[in-house]
């Protein structure tokens, strides 16, 4: 997938998304066992673009690179490249990429009628407290993790 460096803060580096012009990568339509192999004889061969299936609006859409660990019980995993989407509008229990007093974080938001929090998904991480005196900007909601698994 294609990227360009937009900004890159101390936990995050966003990208904007960038076009491909190719066909795309080949999508393998059988279905992965992740149990017995299963006989390859019916394998149906077609293309697929990541960017078609991973960004809904291009003008709304940005990546970033995770930094660190606070994320961890949600799989968001140190270097993951997340989706985001500005367009989305936002609701308890999604992650959102925030921007909170100087900085970007990544958290899951918590909203009710006592305020809102955000959540780590990690025991070592407090929870932070949503106030008035907060220079705080809901960024965008992830939609996607894009991981390495080497």
């Amino acid at each position: 997938m294609n990227k360009n460096l937009l900004y890159k803060s101390k936990s995050l580096t966003f990208f904007t998304p960038k076009s491909s012009e190719g066909l795309g990568a080949i999508f393998l339509d059988t279905g992965i066992s992740a149990g017995f192999p299963s006989p390859a004889e019916d394998f149906k061969e077609e293309r697929i673009s990541l960017d078609s299936e991973l960004v809904k609006n291009k003008e709304a859409t940005f990546y970033a690179r995770v930094s660190g660990q606070s994320m961890i019980g949600a799989g968001l995993d140190d270097n993951d490249l997340l989706v985001i989407d500005r367009s989305l509008e936002p609701a308890d229990n999604k992650i959102a990429v925030c921007f909170l007093d100087g900085e970007f974080t990544v958290k899951r938001l918590k909203m009710n009628k006592e305020g809102l929090w955000l959540q780590p998904e990690n025991p070592d991480y407090p929870n932070i407290k949503i106030t008035e005196d907060n220079d705080f900007v809901i960024w965008g909601i992830v939609t996607n993790v894009i991981k390495r698994v080497y």
